[in-house]
């Protein structure tokens, strides 16, 4: 669904910026136009159109044009476009461009979020009980939606590096060589032609794909994809000041018939049709002196930026279609030396930091953040150093932008780390849905909502709160607080109150048939407060007093069940300590690393149960991947010692990964292990709105007791599955076939956690 969303806003803004254009053909500019270039002989600019991954190809027309020594005078581009022309004006050469965007794992580059190790405990957690793809927030009174479907941290970080070496200069006539991009100034629907400023800005500014990625603000105005009004910005260039152009197009082609039947194929179309309708216009004022150079690049779209490498190669194929026009354009061996000496770029010397800020976020506490960075007054700017604080600082949640940039002053090189807080913040709101059916009248659904309120105080106060309705109805609620004790919240401790209710049935089964043959109802209230640290990105560990009550009751019982028939109500007053380990790459359908979560109790009990008790609570997970293939290996134990009610076992066992081939809650008792050996493999395309699309299957081994006397693993029963899944915006799916030795075999469509 954001997806579609980001489409059809995309075709209006089209529509309305193509009328707004066609109104007035007049483009304005921000900033002055540039003097014609003076040469001996004719200038020749640049022309790059935009097209998403397909302007990856402009890569390989770069290298053949330096293959034919074409000195190139003044470069104009639009979105993709123009960030392969404005890194090659600042003077990265071809052969540097293809190693530096060949090489970017594209997927994270532009990933909502920094990678799931990188971000704190409280983030991971969130991941175990709702999705994180789908997230609202709540702003004075209104609900608010996210600006764009993917995050633009990695592109801006990526940028900012790449152009450290010209970063003083502020007039793109300056550059190595004169550059424009092309945005749109999305308040009037015209175009806005950069000409001055933060270069790294200015690119990054004509790639912002309406709903897709967030629109940038510059100088008071609201800039857009330059593609939405001259995505080949041929008058543009003209205007430079050169007499020939080279225009490479790489335009999106227009979809099959056979597209147009679903409501997102027929958004796509109209986007490509409106996108095509202004180029057509743009090269309709080529003159016969200019070259236009058209890769052929196939059924390649927009999005594939995994075949970066397919793509550069089709751009230097498509240039050397026209080699015998370019080549009139060729300077000798030594004349061309000469000018690519003249066109290099001479980074400033690195200096000690005199300054480093965070600014921007009027949400959030900056001095709470500044003792995470890595960077320092004093050290020498280093890049590496920088991008890994602005990951640090976009682990947290709240801003939509973490940037930096490295400022000239008179008291020497001032380091900002520019914060854009999120608009749908600070009340952030995830929906999910844990849905289960056996296909055989077995059902469970419910409807999850949580809500995290951020920055209550300037210490960073957090207060989180879980609503589920449906088969197993919870209110929960937490107040996280730092205290403070010191200067960083990596490390800080942290006092947390919480209290919860939840219910759950439980069912009886006859032994042998695996009937159901009584129906309870088991109730839990607990509260508790907790000391605890943060262990930076590692983990958590966290103790403090809790208070649980129990309450299990008889809600059907059948003719066949003998057992006790009353209820059970008990108090368990004691303390609680946690210790977890998360370094997991995702929450669902983990590719590497590893998680340990373990909880332990002991105290005393009152009511129906008396006395002292001990539980403890652990599980494992480990992932590796090699290739296509993952293997992941999962142990989980329960142990609870001090009595047990007449009716049900503190805990159960079986159903869809949990003893597969049994059903959900078919084993009982106070005692249980679970070993857990999975194999899945990740389908290279995966399906719209998913993270990826997956195969595979497990083999379980696991028991429960209601003695741990009785426990011994010659006694583990086993259990199977294979099943076809996917990772969702509103959770994993699971789609597969059961099957248990002392169970059954059968079917299971799973949404949520297992």
């Amino acid at each position: 669904m954001p997806v579609l969303l980001s489409l059809l806003s995309y075709a209006l803004l089209l529509v309305a910026a193509c009328a707004a254009r066609a109104a007035d053909a007049d483009v304005p500019a921000l900033g002055t136009t540039v003097p014609s270039i003076n040469a001996t002989r004719p200038s020749i600019g640049l022309v790059l159109s935009g097209g998403g991954a397909r302007g990856l190809a402009h890569v390989g027309v770069l290298k053949v044009l330096e293959e034919l020594r074409v000195p190139i005078g003044a470069v104009a581009g639009t979105s993709m476009g123009a960030i392969v022309g404005g890194l090659y004006a600042s003077g990265m050469r071809a052969d540097a461009l293809e190693r530096e965007l060949v090489t970017i794992r594209w997927d994270q580059l532009f990933a909502s979020r920094v990678e799931r190790q990188q971000l704190s405990q409280r983030r991971k957690e969130e991941d175990f009980e709702i999705s994180p793809a789908l997230e609202l927030g709540l702003r004075d009174g209104v609900l608010r939606a996210p600006q764009s479907a993917v995050s633009s941290r990695g592109l801006e970080s990526l940028l900012r590096r790449l152009t450290l070496p010209v970063r003083d200069i502020q007039r793109f006539d300056a550059l190595p060589i004169p550059f424009r991009a092309v945005a749109t100034n999305m308040e009037t629907g015209q175009a806005a032609v950069l000409d001055r400023g933060d270069l790294a800005q200015a690119l990054r500014s004509s790639m912002s794909v309406p709903g897709v990625f967030a629109p940038i603000e510059v100088d008071d105005t609201v800039l857009g994809d330059g593609g939405l009004v001259d995505n080949l910005p041929v008058e543009v260039a003209r205007r430079m000041g050169v007499d020939r152009l080279i225009v490479v197009n790489i335009g999106t082609p227009l979809a099959g018939r056979d597209t147009l039947t679903s409501v997102l194929g027929l958004t796509q179309q109209m986007i490509n049709i409106l996108t095509e309708q202004n180029v057509q216009r743009s090269l309709a004022q080529l003159q016969p002196q200019d070259v236009l150079v058209t890769p052929q690049l196939g059924a390649l779209t927009a999005r594939d930026f995994d075949s970066a490498p397919d793509f550069v190669s089709l751009g230097a194929d498509g240039a050397r279609a026209v080699a015998a026009q370019l080549s009139a354009f060729s300077l000798d061996h030594a004349a061309y030396a000469r000018w690519r000496q003249q066109q290099s770029a001479h980074p400033p010397a690195p200096a000690p930091l005199t300054s480093v800020r965070i600014v921007g976020t009027a949400s959030t506490n900056p001095e709470r953040l500044a003792a995470m960075l890595e960077s320092r007054v004093g050290q020498p700017f280093d890049a590496a150093r920088a991008e890994r604080d602005t990951r640090r600082l976009a682990a947290a949640g709240d801003y939509v932008r973490t940037d930096y940039q490295l400022v000239r002053s008179e008291r020497g090189d001032e380091l900002l780390f520019e914060l854009e807080d999120k608009p749908w913040g600070p009340h952030y709101l995830r929906l999910g849905i844990d849905l289960s059916t056996d296909f055989s009248g077995r059902s469970a659904f419910n409807v999850k909502l949580s809500h995290n309120r951020h920055w209550l105080t300037a210490n960073g106060t957090e207060w989180r709160n879980r609503l589920q309705i449906g088969e197993e109805p919870l209110v929960f609620s937490e107040l996280y607080h730092p205290l403070a004790w010191t200067s960083s919240p990596a490390n800080d401790w942290f006092v947390s109150g919480y209290a919860g209710v939840r219910r759950r049935p439980l069912i009886r089964y006859e032994a042998d048939s695996g009937s159901e043959i009584a129906e309870f109802k088991r109730s839990f209230f607990e509260a508790g407060v907790d000391l605890g640290q943060p262990w930076g990105e590692f983990g958590e560990v966290r103790i403090g007093p809790s208070h649980v009550t129990v309450h299990t009751a008889p809600v059907l019982l059948g003719a066949a069940y003998t057992g006790p028939i009353g209820t059970a109500r008990w108090t368990e007053d004691g303390v609680r300590a946690r210790v977890v380990v998360d370094q997991l790459d995702y929450a669902n359908f983990p590719l590497g690393g590893y998680r340990f979560d373990a909880q332990a109790w002991a105290g005393r009990r009152a009511g129906d149960l008396a006395g002292s008790f001990s539980r403890l609570e652990a599980q494992g997970t480990w992932v590796l991947t090699r290739g296509a293939h993952t293997v992941n290996l999962h142990a989980r134990t329960a142990l609870a010692n001090g009595g047990r009610s007449g009716e049900v076992g503190r805990y159960t066992l079986g159903g869809f990964h949990q003893l597969s081939g049994y059903y959900s809650g078919q084993l009982e008792g106070n005692d249980l292990l679970l070993f857990r050996l999975g194999w899945y493999a990740r389908r290279e395309q995966p399906l719209a709105l998913t993270r990826g699309f997956f195969f595979g299957g497990t083999v379980e081994a696991g028991n429960i007791w209601q003695q741990r006397s009785a426990m011994r693993l010659s006694n583990l029963r086993a259990g199977f599955s294979v099943y076809l899944g996917a990772d969702t915006g509103i959770g994993p799916l699971y789609l597969g076939l059961t099957s248990a030795p002392g169970g059954s075999t059968g079917l299971a469509l799973f949404i949520g956690r297992p």
